[in-house]
C-alpha cells in the first residue's frame, strides 16, 4: 500500500474554489443575540462589491451560529470567525447587474 503518490480526492476543492474569512460580532443581553456586527471581510482580491457580498454572506451565517451553544454568552460580545468557500466560478460570478448587462 502506497500513501501520498495518488491526488487525495478530500483535497480537491482547493483546485477550483476560495476560502475567505470574515469576522463578526454578536451582542448579547441576558443570553439574547441583540446585534451582529460585521467588523472585517479578508479578501485581498474582492472588489467592493464582492466584499459587500461577502460579507453580507457573513452576516446570514453568523445569525445561524447565535443559537448554538457554544456561542452563546448571558451577557456581552462573541467574536465569530466565518469561513466560505465558494468556487472560483461564483465568485467571478459576483458582479453588480449593471455589469452583467453588458
Amino acid at each position: 500500500m502506497f500513501f501520498g503518490l495518488g491526488k487525495s480526492q478530500a483535497q480537491s476543492y482547493t483546485e477550483d474554489s476560495l476560502q475567505i474569512k470574515a469576522y463578526t460580532e454578536i451582542k448579547f443581553i441576558e443570553s439574547v443575540a441583540e446585534h451582529i456586527t460585521l467588523k472585517k471581510v479578508f479578501c485581498d482580491y474582492c472588489s467592493e462589491f464582492q466584499t459587500q457580498k461577502i460579507g453580507e454572506e457573513a452576516l446570514r451565517r453568523a445569525d445561524l451560529e447565535k443559537y448554538d451553544s457554544q456561542n452563546r454568552l448571558k451577557n456581552g460580545y462573541k467574536k465569530l470567525a466565518v469561513y466560505i468557500r465558494i468556487s472560483k466560478d461564483d465568485f467571478a460570478s459576483i458582479v453588480p447587474e449593471t455589469e452583467t448587462d453588458k
